[in-house]
């Protein structure tokens, strides 16, 4: 079966996040109670799932480099989304993410006060990626972008578990159809298997997310139904992780949300960053 390649530091794999910053991101995220740009919900679940990673491979010596990550930005322009040292940076090894964040923020999280109530408790929170929202929404040319990173990473690393694209977007391309640009995505394999590309769509109007669906049926628009179409169907391992977080799944199941709320969103990455074994 594909999708069984062990990830080492000697045959590491790679996340590619592609982020939509155009100017409708500065829009409110439906479904909530508190007013939340989508800017800046994308950007907070990315950062803290950067911090969760580097925790996640973090051994006596430090961060090892499982997995090597670049984050694009599309809206005003195309190109790097990291801020601070990284800033312009693409393909970064884990190991200088963690030592490289832009800066610790305060954030406030309730955690268990030990009697059954919670407290609230200041911690210091990385980021690595600022929420942006300006200009269009040059799709086409950011995943054109994403495909020639993969594209570099399998020439490099042959039998990688493979690439996954993990791209997130709030509205339509302005810059033509994505299609020829995902398919040549998809098309890239290492000899696990084709690289993966999955696509999440964020809410303004609330209601309930399409989450991982395995027709395009119930989606409303053309839209939606493009994004369908040019996302991978989950791996095996992925779609048992799914389960566990109590999905449904099935043979046809894709890598896809819909009208994701902030709950949604920080389960597709967590779904979609679901790699093999590490070692």
């Amino acid at each position: 079966m594909p999708y069984t390649a062990e990830i080492s530091r000697a045959n590491p794999t790679c996340f590619v996040f592609v982020v939509d910053q155009s100017g409708s991101m500065q829009d409110q995220i439906g479904g909530g109670e508190v007013v939340q740009r989508k800017a800046q919900v994308v950007s907070d679940a990315i950062n803290r799932l950067l911090y969760e990673l580097t925790l996640k491979c973090a051994k006596e010596e430090g961060v090892r480099d499982y997995f090597h990550v670049a984050c694009l930005g599309y809206g005003a322009s195309v190109g790097s989304a990291f801020a601070g040292a990284l800033r312009e940076r693409e393909m970064v090894p884990l190991s200088e993410i963690a030592t490289n964040p832009a800066r610790l923020e305060e954030r406030t999280k309730k955690t268990p006060d030990g009697a059954g109530g919670l407290v609230e408790q200041t911690v210091k929170f990385p980021v690595w990626l600022d929420p942006v929202a300006d200009g269009g929404t040059p799709m086409t040319q950011a995943l054109a972008q994403a495909r020639r990173l993969v594209s570099d990473w399998v020439d490099a690393h042959p039998s990688c578990f493979p690439p996954v694209v993990l791209h997130l977007t709030d509205g339509e391309s302005t810059d033509g159809d994505p299609s020829t640009a995902t398919q040549g995505i998809m098309s890239l394999l290492s000899t696990d298997g084709n690289a993966l590309l999955f696509n999440l769509h964020v809410s303004s109007a609330g209601g309930t997310p399409a989450t991982f669906p395995d027709n395009d049926a119930a989606l409303p628009d053309q839209f939606a139904k493009l994004l369908f179409s040019i996302s991978s169907y989950l791996p095996e391992h992925m779609k048992v992780y799914a389960k566990q977080q109590g999905l449904a799944t099935s043979d046809g199941t894709r890598g896809f949300v819909y009208n994701a709320d902030v709950t949604s969103i920080v389960q597709f990455l967590d779904i979609g960053t679901r790699a093999s074994d590490l070692r």
